[in-house]
């Protein structure tokens, strides 16, 4: 099995959807708990909502592993992201609500980690790279959206409940400035409540990836999924709330598409 799916565009836009994978192989799989084997921190349904990418002629790179099995938004060095607060590794131990992924005498040890890594994480990677350096030899630049959803409510992470749309730019450091301007604009006069570089600010993928001087803009997007799913298992799709969600998801997307167009 591939690390990965990709559908490749004709835009300059990238799409990435790194923890929409469900698989775990099964050598991993014997050593977990029932908890772990429910794939529940999923950022479930994305392809769905995103209905449109092909449309607009979006290349899409989306993960087929659990995040489970390896994290690729994560430093492979295990760096922490957010220091001072609490995070996942890139091979995580245990879910966002602290129950176990493993069971007693089965967690990966470093060797075990570093399989992983090489295994699924830099294939990951090295076909964003590859995907970036295509991107801007036929437009002469690349943008890179990152698609995440969770759980509107995860006290590990952050108090209360979590804004509908969170843009993470990493404060600044992977897309031009009036770029994400303009993208918060338009998400603040949508019927959602937004944020900008808040409590998620961009991962590993757009800080190792990003680079607005070098003609790459990266922008993630942290959805709530209380927008369009039902976040209790059965985890349905709601196609009503995401019907009413698409027209600003496709709005912030072509905003990007126009403003890089306009610069080119």
């Amino acid at each position: 099995m591939e690390p990965f799916t990709f559908r490749q565009g004709t835009t300059p836009l990238l799409v990435g959807m790194p923890h929409i994978g469900t698989a775990i192989p099964e050598d991993i799989a014997r050593g977990m708990t029932e908890a772990a084997l429910t794939v529940p921190d999923t950022d479930w349904h994305l392809d769905r909502l995103y209905d449109f990418l092909d449309e607009i002629g979006a290349s899409v790179l989306a993960a087929a592993w659990s995040r489970y099995v390896v994290d690729t938004n994560r430093p492979p060095d295990g760096a922490d992201l957010y220091p001072g607060e609490d995070t996942t590794g890139v091979v995580p131990l245990d879910t966002f609500d602290r129950a176990p992924l493993y069971r007693p005498g089965t967690a990966p040890d470093a060797g075990q980690v570093a399989r992983r890594i090489d295994t699924y994480w830099r294939p990951y990677h090295t076909k964003i790279q590859k995907e970036l350096e295509r991107l801007k030899a036929a437009h002469g630049y690349a943008l890179m959206w990152e698609a995440h959803s969770i759980h509107s409510v995860v006290p590990r992470f952050f108090d209360g409940r979590l804004p509908d749309l969170n843009l993470g730019t990493v404060n600044g450091a992977s897309c031009a400035p009036d770029l994400a301007a303009r993208l918060y604009e338009i998400a603040q006069g949508s019927e959602y409540d937004a944020v900008l570089d808040g409590r998620f600010m961009g991962g590993h993928i757009l800080r190792a990836h990003g680079d607005p001087a070098g003609g790459v803009q990266a922008v993630q997007l942290e959805l709530s999924q209380a927008t369009y799913m039902d976040e209790a298992p059965p985890v349905a799709f709601r196609e009503e709330w995401a019907a009413a969600l698409r027209p600003t998801l496709r709005a912030l997307i072509d905003a990007m598409l126009a403003w890089a167009d306009g610069r080119s």
